[in-house]
């Protein structure tokens, strides 16, 4: 069973930007918002995935992605519940692991940073454009987006 364990925090400034080794854009939308086990259909550039994740338990939770034909992922997006996300990804090396900023494009102007650990209490420094803790708060869920 593969886990996941990731802190998610506000950004602060745009300090990522100039940080970010490579941006994607990002079409996301989800097959089953029920928290015991969401599924998200993701179109990443010219990707597509499938991803279905399980509760989540403070930090972590179950996870499982696979990679399908982006045209079947475009099409299933097309079947998804809810407003479709549109978003573009930062991806910013910061002291040994990799940040994920998430930049929101609706009138709301969110803006996320997510990072991945390899257990829950492991130490790590926080990138200078980190604002407030939101992990495991669900109005920061991007399903409950």
């Amino acid at each position: 069973m593969a886990k996941e364990i990731e802190h998610k925090f506000l950004v602060a400034n745009d300090s990522f930007k100039e940080m970010a080794v490579e941006v994607f854009h990002i079409m996301q939308g989800y097959l089953s918002r029920v928290p015991e086990r969401t599924v998200r259909v993701r179109v990443r550039d010219d990707r597509g995935f499938l991803t279905v994740k399980g509760i989540n338990h403070g930090d972590t939770r179950e996870e499982f992605e696979y990679e399908v034909p982006v045209d079947d992922a475009k099409g299933m997006l097309e079947l998804c519940e809810g407003k479709v996300l549109d978003k573009s990804r930062y991806i910013v090396p910061f002291k040994g692991l990799v940040w994920e900023v998430d930049v929101f494009h609706d009138s709301r102007g969110l803006i996320t940073a997510e990072v991945e650990l390899p257990s829950s209490d492991a130490p790590y420094e926080l990138p200078p454009f980190i604002g407030v803790n939101i992990t495991g708060d669900p109005a920061y869920y991007n399903s409950n987006l």
